[in-house]
């Protein structure tokens, strides 16, 4: 049985941990309220803008002069896996369940006999792609200086990833972010954003609709200004959607910490003080021993 010292010991360190993650708890709560509603925000343009871009792409019959973000590489055995995560840890299964979902894709890719590549986004990833596909990581965005989401800093990643595709490093790209719904639930999700994903089934509202639309520039042209914009929003929003979804799951991870450290402080305390009666008792008895023995 551990000495009362130990143990009191040991009480103190829970207390002082418990007030570190009570204190991380409510700096998430403060920051998942402006991140929530930054992400929301950014929803509706990111939706409807890659809507529009399926629509346009359902339109154009792809050609040698089509744009390369629409047309492709003409193959599909690159993959090039873009993984978003955070730069620090303490957020539960955040990062873990964005790797995992990553993880799956890549398994699925190479049973096809297809060839991926890792682009990361964010250090929290890193470890576990560099163990398991050793080799595989082209590049990883520092975000340590980043406070905010900015669309500066996912144009900057945009325009890397589109000069590598235009180089042909890579034939088709996949994204991979935690979509945020609740402080509780952080759903990881999978997007194709090169080449522009088109969908056999294009939201159409009929064909008389579809046909009474007519654009102008061509459908081609908008398609080669707005496909390299797209990307950088499909980027942006998926950097608001991680911020949202980093401070919800470490709220409540650390209320959960912070809960589980009170539990083990009440169970440090009633073995203390089983403890400290236990010697009271036994030093009683000895003098009741010894006055006997006079």
């Amino acid at each position: 049985m551990a000495s009362l010292k130990a143990l009191k010991v040991r009480i103190t360190s829970v207390k002082s941990t418990q007030k570190i993650t009570k204190a991380m708890k409510m700096v998430a709560a403060a920051k998942l309220r402006r991140a929530q509603m930054a992400a929301e925000q950014g929803r509706p343009y990111a939706e409807r803008l890659n809507d529009v871009m399926a629509r346009l792409a359902a339109k154009v019959v792809v050609g040698p002069e089509s744009p390369r973000l629409l047309a492709g590489s003409g193959k599909d055995q690159l993959h090039l896996i873009v993984v978003a995560t955070s730069e620090r840890g303490l957020a539960g299964a955040f990062n873990t369940n964005i790797v995992r979902a990553a993880r799956k894709k890549a398994d699925t890719l190479i049973a096809q006999g297809k060839t991926v590549r890792f682009y990361l986004i964010g250090k929290k990833g890193r470890a576990v792609i560099q163990r398991l596909f050793p080799g595989t990581i082209v590049h990883q965005v520092d975000q340590t200086h980043i406070k905010n989401v900015a669309f500066t800093d996912a144009l900057e990643v945009a325009r890397d990833l589109t000069t590598r595709f235009q180089n042909g490093e890579f034939d088709v790209a996949h994204l991979f972010y935690a979509r945020f719904q609740s402080a509780l639930v952080q759903a990881p999700t999978e997007q194709q954003i090169i080449p522009v994903s088109t969908p056999a089934a294009a939201p159409q509202a009929s064909n008389v609709a579809a046909a009474a639309v007519e654009y102008e520039p061509d459908e081609e042209a908008i398609l080669a200004e707005l496909l390299p914009r797209n990307v950088a929003i499909q980027l942006f929003r998926a950097m608001l959607e991680n911020a949202a979804s980093e401070q919800g799951s470490r709220m409540t991870a650390m209320d959960n910490a912070t809960r589980n450290a009170g539990d083990m402080i009440n169970k440090l305390t009633i073995v203390y003080n089983r403890t400290r009666q236990a010697a009271i008792t036994t030093e009683l008895i000895e003098i009741i021993a010894g006055a006997e023995a006079l």
